[in-house]
């Protein structure tokens, strides 16, 4: 079965997400399906999904997300690089057996 032009962009938008999460937040979150985050206070982002629907997230990621555990550095990407880490995020979500996060919660 081929792959269509579409599907292979999303899987490559899918692995840049992945890749940017990997090089900035995983000294810290566990960013797959399985593992411990290696900071105590670091959610998985498997959790995180739970939490907040991905979409809410890009305004933060976008505008720079300081929240989190209290060591946290500020993280402000752009604009593919946040359609890269949400596209990532959400097909995290999908992947997990997680409930579907509640709509109204916005990252602190």
């Amino acid at each position: 079965m081929l792959a269509t032009r579409g599907a292979i962009a999303e899987t490559a938008t899918i692995d840049q997400g992945r890749a940017l999460l990997e090089a900035n937040c995983a000294r810290c979150h566990a960013i797959g399906l399985e593992g411990e985050s290696k900071h105590k206070e670091a959610p998985p982002f498997r959790v995180v999904v739970t939490r907040y629907p991905p979409d809410n997230l890009a305004e933060a990621l976008a505008e720079g997300l300081i929240s989190g555990h209290p060591d946290m550095p500020e993280f402000v990407f752009e604009p593919d690089q946040v359609e890269a880490i949400v596209a990532y995020l959400n097909d995290l979500r999908a992947q997990g057996t997680a409930p579907e996060p509640n709509s109204e919660q916005k990252p602190e």
